[in-house]
């Protein structure tokens, strides 16, 4: 009989290997006899995963013990090879009673503490998983093709949690501590990693992961997917070759990064690009690049770097073009001026519902600078600086697209003047409760035509028709 019985097919509370059979209740008539097996069966899985963690962390405590770096070849697979081995012999001298799997995932899990990040690799390495929410130590939800589930993945208490916060910080020069409860890193594939822990997540540690796919989202996957037509990357491309600046948009995992990386794929080799972020997550195709990355303040509260500080800098570099990750803050009157001063071609996010909201959101984040300026100075600067937003958002059901291609035309009066050129329009939802609709141009020609021709793109007007885009589906 194994100590820990068959492998969990239940929801988050079973310890890995745990059985998920619960005790079949008595007859009404034997009084008592239901409830009391009702407590008893929680009571024993409790029991059953915390013998189970106490059998793992023992084991990982011997193999530091007994592991000699200094002995073992330098290649990680060969490393990861000869400590199996080593693990092997430990859990054989524990004479646990273990069936074969329950051996081979007891091996794995101890590897997975040592060499990576415990019980977070098996989401890691499955590509459909966007993204990973941990809400304390016993509850893990991930993303997979836009929807949310709950998952069995746990961690042993607070404490392992924060070692595995710990370790991915610690690995890009942050910390995250009781001085410091909020952090940003990514993770060695680029994925965005946020963390927050008590005494702000009053539950235990919180973390999120926004993950990007071994294999990096192109252009032709978004057409596949349904979330652009051809005719639209192709009006997109020639935008960002003739040096447009261009504004994305949209709301929380609406998908506006990647579209931000896929955009600069269009920017010409030759130019010198620099790229401000958070936290490093573009991954520019060309070869002359220059990555900056902001650096939190120390534990003293000293030696900030800021976003605004970087982008200043940034103006000092020659740069060809400038891709901010986000504008957030006070650095959108200087991604503004930067635009307005020979930086054209710049590209960068915000968050916002809607293209006109988009304009609301920058006013605001420019009066977060300190300088007293006029809505209007402030909407004249936009209107000067920005030649076209481009909104992704997130439907129902999870699909991403780009709903609207924007031209900013100028001012009339006191307000900035827009036109749609392409725009998604949702039809309704489908049997699996996702959104479905058409793209269309709208018959409205850019104001800028005429330089996408003298940037030598070969434009063809007739998309610019107002008609109907034939839409690839995902399935």
């Amino acid at each position: 009989m194994s100590l820990f019985g068959g492998k969990s097919h239940g929801t988050t509370g079973a310890a890995p290997g745990s059985s998920s059979k619960v005790s079949t209740p008595s007859p009404p008539n034997s009084s008592g006899t239901a409830k009391s097996e009702s407590k008893t069966a929680p009571r024993a899985l409790d029991e059953k995963q915390e013998q189970y963690y106490k059998l793992k962390s023992r084991l990982h405590r011997k193999l530091v013990d007994q592991l000699d770096i200094t002995k073992v070849s330098s290649g990680d697979a060969d490393l990861r090879k000869e400590v199996r081995e080593l693990v092997v012999g430990l859990v054989d001298q524990e004479n646990a009673l273990l069936n074969f799997n329950e051996k081979q995932r007891l091996i794995e899990e101890v590897l997975d503490e040592t060499f990576g990040l415990g019980p977070l690799e098996t989401l890691l390495s499955d590509p459909l998983i966007s993204d990973i929410l941990i809400n304390g130590p016993k509850t893990c939800y991930i993303e997979r093709k836009g929807r949310l589930e709950l998952t069995n993945v746990q961690f042993r208490d607070n404490q392992h949690l924060l070692h595995i916060i710990d370790k991915i910080v610690s690995a890009v020069g942050r910390r995250c501590d009781e001085t410091c409860p909020l952090v940003d890193a990514r993770l060695r594939d680029g994925s965005r990693f946020n963390a927050v822990i008590p005494p702000l997540a009053i539950d235990g540690p919180s973390v999120s992961i926004r993950r990007f796919g071994r294999d990096p989202i192109t252009w032709d996957n978004y057409v596949s997917f349904g979330s652009v037509v051809p005719q639209m990357v192709e009006f997109l491309h020639w935008c960002v070759e003739a040096a447009l600046n261009i504004l994305i948009v949209g709301g929380t995992g609406s998908g506006k990064t990647t579209l931000l990386n896929n955009l600069s794929s269009f920017i010409p080799v030759e130019e010198r690009i620099v790229t401000i972020e958070d936290a490093a997550e573009l991954s520019l195709r060309q070869p002359h690049v220059v990555r900056l990355e902001t650096r939190p303040a120390n534990i003293e509260g000293k030696g900030q770097i800021t976003i605004r500080e970087l982008l200043i800098n940034a103006l000092r570099m020659r740069p060809d073009r400038i891709v901010v990750g986000e504008c957030r803050g006070p650095e959108t009157l200087d991604m503004l001026q930067a635009m307005n001063t020979g930086h054209d071609g710049s590209l960068t996010t915000v968050h916002a519902n809607s293209t006109r909201d988009a304009v609301q959101r920058v006013e605001t984040m420019v009066m977060m600078s300190g300088f007293e300026l006029p809505v209007k100075a402030i909407r004249q600067q936009f209107a000067s600086a920005i030649h076209l937003i481009v909104q992704a958002q997130r439907l129902t059901g999870g699909p991403r697209k780009v709903t609207t291609v924007t031209e900013v035309q100028g001012m009339e009066g006191d307000v900035i003047t827009m036109q749609d050129i392409f725009r998604f329009e949702q039809l309704g939802i489908d049997e699996k409760g996702r959104a479905f609709g058409q793209f269309v141009a709208t018959g409205i020609r850019p104001t800028f035509l005429e330089r996408l021709k003298s940037a030598g793109c070969q434009v063809d007007p007739s998309i610019f028709e107002r008609q109907v885009f034939p839409i690839v589906n995902r399935d």
